[in-house]
Formats: C-alpha cells, structure tokens, sequence
C-alpha cells in the first residue's frame, strides 16, 4: 500500500518523480544541462497556470496567497537581474553579451525562484521528492563500482562529450560523460558521478542526505544515506565532510529551540566552552590547518583567487560589479575570477546589490524555516537544504549548480507554503478568531 501511496499521481508529480529516477540516463545522453532547467520553467508556469486556475486539478490552489519566503526569493532574484544588466551597461559589453548573460541568469539565479515558486504553487507530496531521491541513490550504489572500475583501470577523465555542447554553446563542463579525474589526494583520483565537477556531486551528495533522512522508510532511508555518503567519499570533498554531521546536529539542535530544556541543557556547555576557549582555539587551529593541508594547493588558489575578487570589486565596481566573471593571472592558474565562492563571486560579478539579492532570500527562509521546524518535520528538512547550501556557498557557486541541487529547492519552497504550527501561533489565532465571531455575533 505504501508504495502505491507514493506513486506520481498528477503531471507535476510525474513532471518531479521521473526526471529524478531517471538522472543517470539523463547524464548518458548529456542532457542534464538541458533537461533540469527547463523542468523549473515548466513546473513554475504549470504552478503559476495552477495558481491562476487555468489548468485543472488546482486543488484549491486558486488565487491562494503566495508565501512571503518565496516572494522574497523572487524578487531577490529579478534583482540579481537588474545588477546584472547595469553592470553590462558600466562596462559596455553589448547587447549581445547582455542577453547571452541573460540566458545564464535564468538558468542559473533564475532558478533558485523558479523552484520554490513551484514548490508553493503545486501540490507536490514530499514523500515522493524523498522517494525518488533515495531510488536515484540505489542506482548511485550499483553504478559507483562501474566507475571505480573503468578509473582504476584506465584513469580515464571523460568518456565522451555530449554533441549537444556545440548545438547549445554551454560550457564543455557541464556536457562531459566523464567517470573520475586524477588527484593528488589519498585515493588518487576523484570521481565526479554525474556532476559537471567532483565537488557540485558531493554538492548534491549532501543534499541528497537531507532528503534520505527524511524519507518514512528505514530501508529507503539506509539506501539514500548510505548512496550520500559514497559520493562524498570518492569526490574527496572536504565541505561535504564537514557538512554531513554539522548540519545533521545544526537542524537538531534548532528544531529543538523553542523548549527551555534546549537553553538549560546549552548553559553548561556555554560554561565548558569558556572556561576551555583556550585549547579549544588551539584545536581548531589545528583542525583548519589539517583541512587546509589536505589540498593545500587548492586551498592557496581559492584563496588568492577570493582576495582578487574582492579587491577588485572594492576598487573597480561595488554597486553594480563587472557583470561576467574574468580570467585570472596565472598566480591562480588562469580560474576565472568570480568563481569557486558564491559571496565574492556575486560581489565581483553583480556588486553589493547581488550580495544583498541572495543574502536577504537565504537568511530570511533561514530564520522562517527554523520557526517552522518546531513543530513541522518537513521546515526541519527545508531547513537541512538551506544550511547545506549556505555551507557549499563558501567552496563553490550556487547558481551554477542550482540545476544539479533542484529537489532541495522544490523542497524548499513547499515548506514555505505550509503554516506555522506553534502552539503560540494557534493561540494567537483561535483568539483572533473567537473576537471576530464575537463582534459578529447579535446582540
């Protein structure tokens, strides 16, 4: 019974389901680029013909007040737009350029609104996003031996590049069938799965976790988790290392912030933490240059590359930023510049108005969704999603990859359409109501 429950039901649920199970096929053809980006513009325009009735099977969707988390991502994101087009017009880089930045807009800050929009806008089961995302797991961990196979063999970086790179005109990257690349770290090699880049699988790898934990099943559960890890391990990824039990113990811990218990628990530890700040600073130290050392060499490049950036964007372009990202000096092996951190590279790129466009979205369903997770097991997730993109902002870009890290979005933006459920929110409420039946009531 439960597996028939969790079957697609409507066309956005089998719009959702079909292209999650179907990722490693989608990746064979080359077509993840393609095909990801044009699932948020359906599901956002099938959502918004939903809210606008439309379409049938708007399920009382109709004329519905949208959630004031996902306008601000919206509009957060138009803004993203309109810094982007000043930015061309500063530095005279043409209509052209203008338009083609335009298209990587959309298929990249675009749809960081496009799927919460969507999320909101439809009725989409959660379960089946977890579902889906665990059954792509299962696929992950019979395939995974394929690859460690044709690398320990051959080290082969690509197997072939999707013709459809030079129909679209894309980066080559995101077009690669590729199994692993050679590294210097403790396997040798690194294996990128189906991700463009080995970091962007432990990316989604992570998110991944935050939806297999979520999922009512113990064996789909065990299968999403287990699938998460593996990608984190053979990427090498030291974000994702970090993240998996940071974000594990964040989303606990603020889920629980509401009790008292929580800050009387939290008072001894506070005590523990300042009577010993010492040595703990020492071990962090110590931890940070481990992680550092891990990859020293990436680790100075991100570095140089992050302190150029912001240079430049102080000295060259703070409101509006240069509008495209800039190949580097050699001094950071010719990376372009604006690239490998969301933050410097939205300061960079699009200037202080960008920063603010993505910071004010993120921080403020931060702070909705951990509201919401005192009582909602689903803004408990959502809140998962959002603190792992906060933590892979630091190490990569997010608009490049929303494409790749969509379920967490969708997820996202159905958590924000859900009320809060506070006992002080429903007291607020029936009061609220009990005055107005009062007033309205004869005399």
């Amino acid at each position: 019974m439960a597996s028939r429950r969790l079957r697609p039901e409507t066309l956005e649920e089998h719009l959702i389901f079909w292209p999650i199970v179907t990722t490693w096929g989608l990746w064979l053809l080359g077509l993840l680029y393609v095909v990801f980006p044009l699932l948020g513009l359906v599901l956002a325009g099938l959502g918004l013909g939903r809210w606008l009735g439309l379409f049938d099977g708007s399920r009382g969707l109709v004329g519905r007040p949208l959630p004031v988390g996902v306008i601000v991502w919206c509009i957060g994101m138009l803004t993203m737009l309109v810094a982007l087009i000043a930015g061309h017009y500063d530095f005279d880089l043409g209509l052209g350029q203008t338009l083609k930045s335009s298209v990587g807009w959309l298929k990249g800050w675009g749809l960081m609104a496009l799927f919460p929009l969507a999320g909101a806008l439809l009725s989409i089961r959660p379960q089946l996003i977890f579902r889906a995302s665990n059954m792509l797991g299962l696929q992950t961990l019979l395939v995974t031996p394929l690859l460690l196979a044709t690398t320990l063999m051959n080290m082969n970086e690509l197997y072939y590049v999707s013709p459809l790179h030079s129909l679209i005109g894309a980066e080559q990257v995101f077009f690669i069938v590729g199994g692993a690349i050679p590294d210097g770290g403790s396997l040798g090699f690194r294996i990128m799965f189906f991700a463009p880049w080995a970091p962007a699988a432990a990316f989604f790898g992570t998110v991944s976790f935050v939806l297999a934990l979520f999922d009512k099943s113990p064996f789909w559960r065990a299968i999403g988790v287990t699938a998460s890890i593996t990608m984190c391990v053979f990427t090498l990824s030291r974000m994702s290392i970090v993240a998996i039990p940071l974000v594990s113990i964040a989303v606990l811990a603020l889920s629980q912030a509401a009790r008292p218990i929580i800050f009387v628990g939290l008072a001894p530890v506070v005590a523990l933490l300042i009577g010993f700040s010492e040595p703990i600073a020492r071990g962090v130290e110590e931890v940070e240059a481990a992680f550092t050392g891990a990859r020293a060499d990436s680790s100075r490049v991100r570095a140089t590359l992050q302190s150029i950036g912001r240079h430049r964007w102080e000295s060259e372009a703070p409101v509006f930023g240069h509008g495209v990202v800039e190949r580097g000096p050699h001094l950071v092996e010719y990376m372009m510049i604006g690239s490998h951190h969301t933050w410097v590279g939205l300061l960079f790129v699009k200037g202080i108005v960008g920063f603010l466009a993505c910071a004010v979205p993120m921080l403020a369903s931060i702070v909705e969704m951990i509201a919401k997770a005192q009582r909602d097991r689903l803004a408990r997730c959502a809140l998962g999603v959002l603190l792992v993109l906060g933590l892979f902002s630091f190490g990569e870009n997010l608009d490049i990859l929303a494409f790749l890290i969509w379920p967490g979005l969708l997820v996202i933006g159905i958590a924000a359409r859900r009320r809060f459920r506070h006992p002080w929110y429903r007291q607020v409420h029936a009061a609220r109501r009990n005055r107005d039946m009062a007033a309205l009531a004869p005399a």
